[in-house]
Formats: structure tokens, C-alpha cells, sequence
């Protein structure tokens, strides 16, 4: 008799849903020249300010606009600034169909769900460099788990660390390039010389804290600043912490 092992064997892939933080580039204009010099000024020659992230491009601003837009172009200008443009959302049914023969595929409006509130109003960002891009990580339902994260290892460069729902606590060095995202506070009890973004979904109350801070660069609730220029004596390479007050970042000593 004929075993049927069709069952029983061992496949080469699994399919999984991925949920993964992006980078959303809010278009208020869809004059490409325009985009392409505000882009240069506010960025300018920064080659760490982006590491190759994806993008998402957000249409809801320009969506009643009668002038098409050039998304081959678009997508060109943003690749020349790091990043991996791959989906847009909020465009109209011409731009979405635009988009879509460009190669960039249409993202859910789901994914807008968090902060309304947040979402009606236009937030003034203190950056070093003031660049109107949200790193916004997926609007999901936290699954019940700790409410802290602890890495002991050593992050290097390319490396990220995403503590859902949860402060995420870093035993060792945060090398530059490496990227630490918690949606309550960060701890990092060594040298942090790469990303930290606390408060990832809109947490204005979550702090940073470092006893050598050194980042490249720090983010509360969507609020970013760049190190591009030195951190005062008081702080730079000491312990330190960084929280919101308002809508603008401080930086202290511990």
C-alpha cells in the first residue's frame, strides 16, 4: 500500500505578515523642481541623516491636485537621499494608478489610524536640520507581553531593535548606524552612537537615557534632532537624558 506523504513534507518557506517601520515623506507640492531643492537644503551633503530606509509617499495633501506627478522622477530624488521609496497612499484614483505603473504599490489607509488628532494638525519639528518626514512604525493592537525589553549584546552598525508596546533597556554599546525604537522610554547603560527613537507611537512622556550620549540622532514621539552639530560640553559623551517639553527636545545632564 502507497503511503501518502504529501502531509508530512518539509516545505523551503514559510509566509508571514511583516510589520516594519518606514519612513513617510508628506508631499505638500507636486512641483518636482520645488521638491528636489527644498529636499537638497534641508539635507544637504548629510550622509547618515537616512541608511537606505523604505519609504512610504503620502498623497493626501496634493491629492486634489490637477497637475500629474512624475513618480519615476520622484522616486529618483529620494534614492539620491538614501532611501528605498516603495509604496504611496492617500492619492487619487490618476495618481494612485500613476504610481502603481512607477513600480510603488498602495499602502492601506489602515495604516493612518493612529492619533487622529495628532493627525489634523501640522507639527513644527526642532531639528537641526528641519526635515518634514515622520518615522511612523505599524498602527497595530499591542500583544500582551513584559514591559521591558532587555538587549546585553552589543548593537552594530545596520542592526535595530524595536521594543513594541514596551522601554527597551540596552546593557551594551549602540554603535553608529545601529537604530534602538522603543514605544515607552530607552535606557542604554554604554555608549549610544546610533538612532533612539522613544515614544515611537506618539508617547510625548518617554525620555532617553544614556550615560555617554553620543547619537546620531534622537527622536520623542515623532520630534527628531540630529547631532550633526555638537552636543554642548554639558552633555556630549557624559550621561545625559532627553525628553519633550512642548514641541522641542532638551537635552540634559544627569
Amino acid at each position: 500500500m502507497a503511503v501518502d506523504t504529501a502531509g508530512q513534507a518539509r516545505t523551503s518557506f514559510d509566509l508571514k505578515s511583516a510589520q516594519l517601520p518606514v519612513v513617510a515623506v508628506a508631499l505638500k507640492t507636486t512641483d518636482a523642481k520645488a521638491l528636489a531643492a527644498e529636499l537638497a537644503a534641508r539635507l544637504g551633503d548629510d550622509p547618515d541623516f537616512f541608511d537606505n530606509d523604505p519609504v512610504l509617499i503620502d498623497l493626501a495633501a496634493v491629492r486634489e491636485s490637477e497637475e500629474p506627478i512624475d513618480f519615476p522622477a520622484l522616486a529618483a530624488l529620494l534614492r539620491q537621499h538614501r532611501t528605498q521609496p516603495v509604496a504611496v497612499r492617500g492619492g487619487s484614483t490618476a495618481q494612485m494608478e500613476a504610481a502603481r505603473a512607477a513600480g510603488l504599490v498602495a499602502a492601506p489607509e489602515a495604516a493612518r489610524a493612529q492619533a487622529p488628532e495628532a493627525a489634523s494638525r501640522e507639527v513644527v519639528r526642532e531639528v537641526v536640520r528641519e526635515v518634514e518626514v515622520v518615522r511612523e512604525v505599524p498602527v497595530e493592537v499591542p500583544v500582551p507581553g513584559p514591559g521591558t525589553v532587555v538587549v546585553d549584546k552589543p548593537l552594530r552598525s545596520g542592526q535595530q531593535v524595536y521594543a513594541r508596546g514596551a522601554d527597551l533597556v540596552v546593557m551594551a554599546i549602540v554603535s553608529f548606524g545601529a537604530e534602538v525604537i522603543a514605544d515607552g522610554n530607552i535606557h542604554v547603560y554604554a555608549p549610544l552612537r546610533g538612532r533612539a527613537i522613544a515614544g515611537a507611537r506618539g508617547n510625548t512622556e518617554a525620555r532617553i537615557f544614556s550615560t555617554c550620549l553620543e547619537p546620531q540622532l534622537v527622536s520623542i514621539a515623532g520630534i527628531y534632532r540630529t547631532t550633526e552639530t555638537a552636543l554642548p560640553d554639558a552633555v556630549r559623551g557624559k550621561p545625559a537624558q532627553v525628553r519633550l517639553e512642548g514641541e522641542k527636545l532638551l537635552i540634559e545632564p544627569l
